[in-house]
């Protein structure tokens, strides 16, 4: 089995930045795609962030230009660095990766207990 652990969530101004990590852990034979979403109240979760190994990650309209995400392979973390937050971006943001466990042939979603951001001044 496996284990995703988000950190870094929290309190911020308007403008400020935050940067969010989380670590895949257990008895991980591969992960393809890491990513991260997010679901404010009253919302359906989105996808904020992706990135699968090797190619080129993809984000929303909405944070295309401000957050970044990144990962390190060797860690099997993922990062996601979010710069000129704005209030709208207040939401729990969840951690997923697809990843195959040793012993199995079969790539499974794992998702984090996710974390929360707030955008407020």
């Amino acid at each position: 089995q496996a284990q995703l652990v988000e950190s870094g969530g929290g309190l911020v101004q308007p403008g400020g930045s935050l940067r969010l990590s989380c670590a895949a852990s257990g008895s991980i034979s591969d992960i393809n795609t890491m990513g991260w979403y997010r679901q404010a109240p009253g919302k359906q979760r989105e996808l904020v962030a992706a990135t699968r190994g090797g190619g080129m990650p993809n984000y929303a309209d909405s944070v295309k230009g401000r957050f970044t995400i990144s990962r390190d392979n060797a860690k099997n973390t993922v990062y996601l660095q979010m710069n000129s937050l704005k209030p709208e971006d207040t939401a729990v943001y969840y951690c997923k990766a697809d990843l195959r466990v040793r012993g199995s042939w079969v790539y499974t979603d794992y998702w984090g207990q996710g974390t929360q951001v707030t955008v407020s001044s």
